[in-house]
């Protein structure tokens, strides 16, 4: 059957919400970069010029916040959210750097996360996303 009036799309919504699976992609790289960030602690403080008050707390303070993050990868802000903490991350360069050279590992992450989401943006306005066909 076609389309009638070509002003309207021959498609529909995503049967499927795509954005579910992919918030919870964000949310395991959140849960897992926490991980790798406080595996940085025993790295810093035996090859690093040692842990001290304020290299521990930065580094778990940002493990903290990414694992409160994962949790709120449903809200309005939580690219620019994900993508601040990416960005203190690779701040991590003053504090040691294992702790940048873990930013810059997850930046090549979060750089392929976005490129994900504009592709899946791309996809659902030309009806090309399963379930959308009719």
């Amino acid at each position: 059957m076609t389309n009638q009036n070509p002003a309207e799309p021959e498609f529909g919504p995503p049967t499927r919400d795509p954005w579910k699976g992919f918030r919870g992609v964000m949310a395991g790289t959140l849960v897992l970069e926490a991980i790798v960030v406080l595996l940085v602690l025993p790295v810093i403080a035996t090859l690093g010029g040692g842990l001290t008050v304020w290299s521990g707390g930065y580094v778990v303070g940002l493990a903290v916040a990414m694992i409160l993050g994962a949790g709120v990868q449903g809200r309005s802000w939580a690219i620019p959210f994900n993508l601040t903490l990416q960005a203190l991350v690779l701040l991590g360069f003053i504090i040691d750097l294992a702790l940048g050279a873990v930013g810059v590992l997850f930046a090549v992450v979060w750089a392929y996360l976005l490129y994900l989401r504009k592709d899946i943006k791309d996809r659902e306005s030309r009806g090309l996303l399963p379930g959308q066909r009719g």
